[in-house]
């Protein structure tokens, strides 16, 4: 059967905003973050100190959508912020301590989601509805 005869696009766009709103769920009690936040800040730490423009490359988001975000996180003392010493016109933002806890408390609920993903595909599901997203992702930045 065709994509469309399974509805695919529909039962993607189904799937992915279901486990979004239960992962937004579960971070929020957690750590007061969203996924979005949480993706943002994942960035931060693992590519750390970077601009705000590479955080929005990095998520495929326009830079003003990541700049909410980067306030909301500078709120809550997850990230701090410093002018570039190579581009004084753009600012560089790192983790903080408290930013560090903050993934730590985030893993567990990340855990739940990849666990109930693990219970309804088998290993070779997993690898190969891997390889095809990343094969359509590739496709849609072409």
């Amino acid at each position: 059967m065709s994509a469309a005869e399974h509805r695919l696009y529909f039962l993607l766009q189904l799937v992915a905003h279901r486990l979004k709103k239960r992962a937004d769920a579960t971070l929020k009690q957690s750590a007061d973050l969203t996924t979005a936040q949480a993706a943002a800040l994942s960035i931060i730490a693992k590519d750390g100190p970077v601009t705000q423009r590479f955080v929005a490359d990095k998520l495929s988001q326009r830079e003003s959508a990541v700049m909410t975000m980067v306030t909301r996180l500078l709120v809550a003392d997850y990230i701090s912020r410093e002018r570039s010493v190579s581009d004084r016109r753009a600012w560089e933002l790192s983790i903080t301590a408290k930013g560090s806890d903050a993934l730590t408390l985030i893993k567990g609920p990340f855990d739940e989601i990849n666990d109930l993903l693990d219970k309804n595909f088998d290993a070779d599901d997993t690898g190969q509805l891997a390889a095809s997203l990343k094969k359509i992702l590739a496709a849609l930045d072409h």
